[in-house]
């Protein structure tokens, strides 16, 4: 099994425990990690790896967002890197109680990264097509993503997990 963290963190698999799949041959990730793990999963295949599993924890998912959502993260990440990533935090486990976190230096090119990316339907499918099963898990109080257009676009090429009340960490009470 291998985990992909999310933006600035790291050792955040331990909010997925009761999802994660354990197997040697399972991928899995979570808001920006996701894309790490799907690029992962990509790369794996085309040498001939065994992938059974792709797990995709909140994916960060902005691609129906508009150009000016995206200059201002990366203007407030300019600004104060330090107070963005605070901000972020607390988004992130909104409407709960903020847990800690184990945190990393977050770059601008990966903000960029994660803001600008966009999610291949025809890569996934071939994914798919090679047997690995793609899981996505959502939650509906998520306050970082797109929760709605993710939901959309990965339901026609995976099994889409929405836990109503959970947030980005995927917590709920």
């Amino acid at each position: 099994m291998k985990f992909f963290s999310g933006f600035s963190l790291q050792n955040d698999a331990i909010f997925f425990d009761d999802f994660i799949s354990k197997s040697d041959f399972s991928i899995s990730g979570f808001s920006y990690g996701a894309i790490k793990a799907f690029e992962y999963v990509q790369d794996a295949l085309k040498d001939g790896k065994r992938v059974d599993r792709l797990q995709l924890f909140s994916p960060a998912f902005f691609q129906c967002r508009d150009s000016k959502f995206k200059r201002l993260q990366t203007l407030s990440f300019k600004r104060s890197s330090d107070a963005y990533i605070e901000e972020f935090i607390k988004s992130c486990f909104l409407p709960y109680e903020v847990q800690e976190v184990e945190l990393i230096e977050g770059s601008l090119d990966e903000l960029n990264e994660l803001l600008y990316y966009e999610w291949s339907r025809e890569a996934l499918e071939k994914i798919v097509n090679q047997g690995v099963i793609i899981e996505v898990y959502l939650g509906g109080r998520d306050k970082i993503i797109d929760v709605n257009g993710a939901r959309t676009f990965f339901l026609e090429v995976a099994t889409v997990t929405y836990i109503k009340d959970a947030n980005h960490f995927l917590q709920f009470v």
